[in-house]
């Protein structure tokens, strides 16, 4: 039997002799010694221990995730927010020994979710009741579960084996891969809550309020069209997705009030014409889902689509480019790996595929929130 990926004993690791090493200094920092002496320094002792606390962190973040996994699958964050409650109570509730849910709680106490009384209760902390307050943020901790399993073999996934993930998300193949319906709801669910924070951002970071139709390619069952009919009354909504999601997208607009200024439109990008007769485009978390090709092809069909001084907006979470960031690059650039199909890119990259697609003008409106998203504009002159 051939070995995993991960199996593979890899030779010691050495560079070729022209690479130069590292500088001196962090030649100094990776001595043993050196570290030793540094905690025995008390003007130097907080940084060694500020890098220690780090590293730590970072070697012990999947329990935390697994603490926090815990938590939302038992809902006690909900409990709390009636009020304090002993452990004993909890672990009633959770079918759980006394002593472990003791144990789940003070570990969610040290992640800062909830916080201990005097009295020995437990009760709600401002993280806690943070995490509540953020539309969606449940649903991905729970579907975390099928990430974490492409993750625990981490060197199979960087050297392109198959994943979980990708069988999760098989709208990205192709129309014919989400036919299902139960699959294409799977999905929009997943999306539709957390799209909210999405469209607040977008919104907010750029002005569609004078947009006479606006195409949203991709766009499930409505969430973000429903955030725009809400804000803004002039423009008129028009939803490009699949098939499977048309019935949702439907009820979805009927009950926000909004049926008689929407259009849906059944159809796959990947092979379908887009639609036309809008001013507006948007893709919203759609490029991040496929491969450079895929999205070249996209972006020029959108372009073609548009009539002169039309706009093209791209909202999605985007990696740091030159400056890396945990969102981008350390979150999202793997959960894309996981896809197979997708990738997280640089606003700046992005940027250059608009113009590549043929908009002359691209603008980046950035982001206060780069977890949520980062957005930019392209205009066909």
């Amino acid at each position: 039997m051939a070995p995993r990926p991960s199996e593979v004993t890899l030779a010691e690791p050495r560079l070729p002799a022209s690479a130069p090493r590292a500088g001196w200094a962090m030649r100094l920092v990776a001595s043993r010694g050196f570290q030793s002496i540094v905690a025995a320094i008390p003007g130097l002792r907080r940084i060694a221990r500020a890098d220690g606390e780090a590293l730590f962190d970072l070697v012990a973040g999947f329990v935390h995730s697994q603490i926090l996994s815990a938590v939302v699958e038992l809902r006690l964050l909900h409990l709390l927010m009636d009020g304090p409650a002993e452990a004993r109570d909890l672990a009633a509730h959770a079918r759980l020994d006394t002593d472990r849910m003791t144990q789940l709680c003070d570990g969610a106490v040290a992640l800062g979710l909830m916080r201990r009384r005097r009295d020995g209760r437990y009760a709600i902390a401002r993280r806690g009741a943070a995490l509540l307050g953020v539309p969606g943020l449940e649903g991905m901790i729970r579907h975390h579960a099928v990430l974490y399993r492409d993750l625990a073999d981490p060197l199979a996934l960087l050297r392109g084996g198959e994943t979980e993930l990708s069988a999760f998300w098989p709208y990205v193949f192709g129309a014919g891969a989400a036919s299902n319906p139960e699959t294409a709801r799977r999905y929009s669910d997943l999306m539709a809550e957390s799209q909210a924070l999405v469209a607040e951002e977008t919104l907010r970071r750029v002005d569609l309020s004078r947009a006479g139709i606006v195409l949203d390619i991709g766009g499930g069952t409505g969430a973000f069209l429903t955030a725009l009919g809400q804000a803004h009354s002039a423009p008129e909504l028009h939803l490009f997705d699949l098939p499977a999601v048309v019935p949702d997208a439907r009820a979805r607009f009927e009950a926000a009030g909004l049926g008689s200024r929407t259009r849906i439109t059944a159809g796959s990008f990947r092979d379908d014409p887009l639609p036309g007769g809008a001013d507006t485009i948007t893709l919203i978390r759609v490029l991040y889902d496929h491969d450079d090709a895929t999205v070249a092809a996209l972006l020029r069909a959108a372009h073609d689509a548009l009539p002169s001084g039309g706009r093209l907006v791209v909202s999605e979470p985007m990696t740091g480019g030159a400056a890396p960031n945990r969102s981008g690059d350390a979150y999202f650039a793997f959960y894309c790996m996981a896809m197979r199909t997708g990738r997280a890119r640089s606003p700046e990259r992005i940027a250059t595929m608009l113009r590549e697609a043929g908009f002359a003008e691209v603008d980046d409106h950035g982001t206060s929130r780069p977890f949520v998203t980062h957005v930019l504009s392209g205009k066909r002159v």
